[in-house]
């Protein structure tokens, strides 16, 4: 099986989607987009204002156990905590997360035209996840809270994903951990119940990452058409499994145990919420349903998608 070439595949290839944009022009919007609008974190949040009594550090109905028999029974500052702890929990997940997709860009870029504006964007947009990345550390500190790693074996499958990953897996994968925090943060940003601070940082990071999401969805088109057969297969089934560790790292369960809820009674509850399976249904949608018009979820990997619970 040949591969397209670059030459082929920006000569009127189409996809479900249309035509596939040019990759220059893409980048060449995104770095004058980066210019215009990126944003210091240091200097741009109020680090040192108190955060304020009853509100909340992430919206209630994002929290994990919302509108589950332990949540009626939990107390409002207990309610509130957990919040807190959750939102800890997910910038811990989002330092992870970006680690990997940090990695993954300088593999991408590593055989391409340094002087390409794709290679220049790619490199800003590192510099944008380092920001992010001091950015959660940062919010993590100021909350009081611990840090949270993920398990031990999801740590590892990250490490194997980084050493195994196709171009369009990493770009999948890369898009599943950018937009389904995309959705919940852009319903955080405007929301006057969460923290001030929390609300600065999820701005950012949305402005920021709708960038990322742009470049990723445009390169992932482009591969899962020029890609060979046996890449695509790959990503298909690589994309399905990424989503299943994803959708269990997505709450660390040491959140329970710290806010002095029983872990077993509230991982039991969670799993079986209908509130949080659309929760997570919704906020995966618009990247499933970009995934199924492309090709991504086809064969075992939709199976997979579906096992995760981020595919209705």
């Amino acid at each position: 099986m040949t591969t397209l070439s670059e030459t082929d595949a920006l000569d009127g290839l189409r996809d479900a989607l249309g035509q596939l944009k040019d990759r220059e022009a893409v980048a060449l919007r995104l770095l004058e987009s980066s210019a215009k609008h990126s944003f210091d974190p240091d200097t741009e949040l109020d680090w040192e204002a108190p955060f304020e009594e009853g509100k909340w550090f992430w919206p209630p109905e994002l929290v994990s156990l919302y509108g589950t028999p332990l949540w009626r029974r939990m107390s409002e500052e207990q309610r509130l905590l957990l919040s807190r702890h959750e939102a800890a929990a997910l910038a811990s997940l989002g330092i992870w997360f970006e680690l990997i997709l940090m990695q993954l860009l300088v593999r991408h870029i590593y055989d391409k035209s340094a002087t390409s504006a794709h290679v220049r964007y790619a490199l800003t947009e590192i510099e944008d996840e380092c920001r992010h990345s001091k950015m959660f550390a940062r919010v993590i500190e100021q909350s009081g809270t611990p840090w949270y790693p993920v398990s031990r074996v999801h740590h590892n499958l990250g490490r194997l994903f980084k050493t195994v990953s196709t171009t369009p897996g990493s770009f999948t994968a890369t898009l599943l951990g950018e937009e389904v925090l995309d959705w919940m943060q852009r319903l955080t940003f405007p929301d006057e119940r969460v923290q001030p601070l929390i609300r600065g940082v999820t701005r950012i990071h949305v402005i920021e990452e709708a960038r990322h999401v742009r470049y990723a969805r445009e390169e992932l088109r482009r591969q899962m058409m020029t890609a060979p057969r046996w890449s695509q297969e790959f990503t298909r089934v690589s994309s399905g499994e990424f989503a299943r560790v994803f959708s269990v790292a997505f709450v660390n369960p040491e959140v329970y145990t710290n806010v002095g809820l029983d872990r077993r009674e509230a991982v039991a509850q969670v799993r079986a919420s209908a509130h949080r399976r659309e929760v997570m249904q919704q906020g995966a949608k618009k990247l499933t349903d970009f995934l199924d018009d492309i090709g991504v979820l086809r064969g075992v990997g939709r199976r997979l998608w579906r096992s995760s619970g981020l595919l209705a």
